[in-house]
């Protein structure tokens, strides 16, 4: 492991994209850092403090290492590019002409739906930073105290106001427009996945603190070390068999038939279709937390209730409640589905395999083909639905019998995230070295 890490630092190409990665990655932690101008931090803190634990912070915090409630520049991180991919990915679905675009455009087609992803990325940041400004506005302290700062340009509150509110969203969008920048930037110039990389830099930050509330929930006895050396040893069981799902695949054999053509003999030789038990990565969850988490965001805009029909709505909507946990199970196995057969369409690869002389031995080219694959699918999605969904859900769980441990328990978007982003990068490290003669990780 040592050497070769030693030999990928001895060639100067591979030395520079991991100086550059890290580079940016260092330029994203000082913009989480960097405060939004006008705010009150110490009412703002106090605020988040007020509303104790929130899921919906709690997911958003996850993905901006810590920023989203500090109100920093990059406080809504990639969060925005991720729900504008998924809604451009839905689009070029639903949308023939958007399909034809992808599909027939080639290279150019790439890059038009990148850019389309990008001006839905601002415009969403806006939108959010929009958001947090209005819940922001609609909060005051019990003791009278604001935590918008006023009078910052003219005498004029409603002047004042509206000024200020511009800056704010401006530069929340701007951040968020900034840190795509800097993810795109590490794609194409450093290693591994440029947003990947930020989500994992992101989360990696939050590990301190992860450690430090262990430590003082052992001190002050709210936790003892029976249990935290057993949770210990289980995030670290949990580890490995993610590792191994991730890596998990069925593959199905493929030969081509033997052409003649002249003189030479094309195709005879075999192949494999390698289909991924966990296809979908941690898209199913982000996207089933974004919409379980709706209630609680919008009760954010409102004071909060203390009796009634809302009330208890929230209370029976947000987590650890039996019926937020079973919505959460059911989105993620049916965005599980979704996913995969939108990413991997039987009915094209049996035609690829048809067009291009392959076939699955015993199967007729074709439908009987696609039918089969469509099968197949079924069954390994079942597999990794049933474990996103109970990766997810545990920590839930674990919350609901003991605050403490919900506390320190490693979410399930989390552990997967870090994950899939260690093993993408080791993946294309070893790559890098293979290219090069080297010895690399896997062996």
């Amino acid at each position: 492991m040592f050497k070769t890490i030693v030999n990928a630092w001895k060639i100067p190409e591979l030395r520079k994209k991991i100086l550059f990665t890290v580079l940016i990655l260092v330029i994203y932690r000082l913009g989480n850092s960097i405060p939004i101008p006008f705010i009150n931090s110490s009412a703002l803190e106090a605020m988040f403090t007020a509303q104790g634990e929130n899921a919906f912070y709690g997911y958003l915090n996850m993905l901006t290492g810590g920023s989203f409630t500090a109100a920093t520049i990059f406080a809504l991180s990639i969060s925005p590019y991720i729900t504008a991919s998924i809604i451009v990915q839905l689009l070029t679905m639903a949308i023939p002409a958007m399909e034809r675009m992808v599909k027939e455009g080639g290279e150019e087609g790439r890059k038009k739906q990148a850019m389309i992803t990008r001006y839905a990325t601002v415009g969403l940041g806006l939108l959010s930073g929009f958001v947090y400004y209005i819940t922001l506005l609609r909060q005051t302290m019990t003791d009278g105290t604001s935590i918008l700062k006023t009078g910052v340009f003219t005498s004029n509150l409603s002047v004042d106001k509206v000024l200020v509110a511009i800056v704010i969203i401006l530069t929340f969008t701007a951040g968020t427009a900034l840190v795509m920048w800097l993810g795109e930037q590490i794609t194409n110039k450093g290693i591994g996945n440029g947003i990947s990389m930020i989500l994992f830099a992101g989360i990696l930050s939050r590990f301190p603190v992860l450690v430090t509330s262990a430590i003082d929930s052992v001190r002050n006895g709210s936790l003892s070390i029976f249990v935290l050396v057993p949770l210990i040893l289980a995030t670290i069981v949990l580890i490995g068999v993610v590792v191994w799902v991730s890596n998990a695949e069925r593959r199905l054999q493929v030969q081509y038939a033997k052409r003649v053509i002249g003189k030479k003999v094309y195709g005879g030789q075999a192949s494999y279709i390698p289909l991924k038990v966990n296809m979908t990565g941690v898209l199913p969850i982000i996207f089933a937390s974004s919409i379980v988490s709706l209630p609680t965001m919008i009760a954010s805009f409102f004071p909060k209730p203390t009796g009634g029909f809302w009330f208890y709505f929230l209370k029976y909507t947000q987590a650890p409640s039996a019926v937020y946990i079973i919505l959460y199970f059911v989105l993620i196995i049916a965005f599980s589905f979704f996913y995969a057969f939108a990413q991997f369409n039987p009915i094209e690869v049996a035609n690829n395999m048809k067009n291009n002389g392959g076939f699955i031995p015993g199967l007729r080219p074709g439908r009987p083909t696609a039918e089969y694959i469509s099968r197949v699918m079924k069954n390994i999605t079942v597999i990794g639905a049933l474990f996103l969904a109970f990766i997810a859900i545990l920590p839930i769980i674990v919350s609901a019998f003991s605050e403490s441990l919900g506390s320190l328990a490693l979410g399930g978007t989390t552990l997967l995230i870090v994950v899939g982003v260690a093993l993408e990068t080791v993946q294309q490290l070893e790559s890098q070295m293979i290219m090069r003669h080297y010895k690399g990780f896997l062996e």
